[in-house]
């Protein structure tokens, strides 16, 4: 049995977190070939989504898939995002969120993030100071 992703626990957690806060979670989306939304908006790969319950109609986030009906200057439209192209969530006013990475190797990328790293021996710089005449001054 493998173990699920946590993905889309902390999107809904964070959607959740907004609504009792009166804030507006906004979804950072990678387009791919799976991914449905308005092609007019996107930008360099990617959209930026309103999710929050007064900018969607029958918003629904699942293990797989965010399906919700949005207005896209003026026009309803159907929009669904696989959770796996979901690059981040966030709240508008604040920016609190989470950002979402997938490694092509999960596995791997664990290993490398908790390998022991070897100790940076880079030889310390000169930080002798030439000497300074006093600036003191004896006064009679």
């Amino acid at each position: 049995m493998s173990e699920q992703s946590a993905k889309p626990y902390l999107i809904r957690a964070i959607c959740e977190w907004c609504g009792d806060n009166s804030l507006t979670p906004f979804l950072a989306v990678k387009v791919d070939g799976d991914t449905r939304v308005p092609v007019a908006y996107v930008k360099n790969g990617e959209i930026v989504l309103n999710v929050s319950t007064t900018a969607t109609r029958k918003l629904t986030i699942d293990n797989e898939w965010i399906h919700f009906t949005a207005r896209f200057n003026g026009a309803s439209q159907e929009v669904a995002v696989p959770i796996g192209a979901v690059a981040g969530i966030f709240a508008k006013e604040t920016g609190y969120g989470f950002a979402f990475s997938a490694p092509a190797d999960p596995v791997a990328a664990l290993g490398a993030a908790t390998a022991p790293r070897e100790p940076d021996v880079t030889p310390p710089k000169d930080t002798k100071r030439k000497p300074r005449p006093p600036h003191l001054s004896i006064i009679k």
